[in-house]
């Protein structure tokens, strides 16, 4: 018993690779949760919905080790990768790339144009909408929350469930909420 229980072990932790993303032509991780689309984020919020999901853009940079933190270490996490893909419409887009993109008020720019309008400074950073957004709003001003950087997985996975929970509609902000979770769950991070 003791040795199928190593056994066990050591399978899943060389399993645990293959879990990650893989990098794409453009140097960007590639996970089966993204989505290929045009970049217009009208009709992305609008195919989202129509799915039942919530979108949620996700930018970032070639040789990002924070990007690669994520995709690594918190993504491939069974609880974030089983919430990422039933509940999220993920779109990435390349810090530095030059596909255009069509915001919510229909200005179209390249990709790096794009995120310094957004005023994204940080990679990776995940950027999340509510199930409607006026057509004369950009992203980063109707985005409900922005997370910036790598965070571990019970910050990420509590951020995910506070969205799709729609908690920035309610009177507890997400810090408090994330506390809570942590308390209940009887984890320390």
């Amino acid at each position: 018993m003791f040795f199928r229980s190593i056994l066990g072990a050591v399978a899943i932790i060389v399993a645990l690779p293959l879990l990650a993303a893989t990098l794409g032509d453009d140097g960007l991780h590639k996970a089966d949760w993204m989505r290929d689309t045009f970049k217009d984020l009208r009709e992305d919020l609008e195919e989202a919905n129509a799915e039942g999901k919530r979108l949620m853009i996700i930018i970032e940079q070639r040789g990002c080790i924070y990007c690669t933190k994520m995709h690594e270490d918190v993504f491939p996490d069974p609880e974030v990768a089983t919430a990422l893909n039933d509940h999220f419409f993920v779109v990435q887009i390349n810090m530095f790339g030059d596909v255009e993109v069509t915001d919510f008020d229909g200005t179209t720019l390249s990709e790096k144009d794009m995120v310094q309008r957004w005023n994204a400074l940080f990679t990776p950073n995940m950027m999340f909408f509510p199930l409607d957004v006026e057509d004369v709003v950009p992203a980063h001003q109707a985005a409900v929350a922005i997370m910036p950087g790598a965070f571990g997985k019970w910050t990420t996975l509590n951020l995910l469930n506070w969205i799709v929970e729609e908690g920035y509609e309610t009177d507890e902000p997400f810090q408090k909420y994330h506390a809570r979770r942590l308390q209940e769950q009887g984890i320390t991070e």
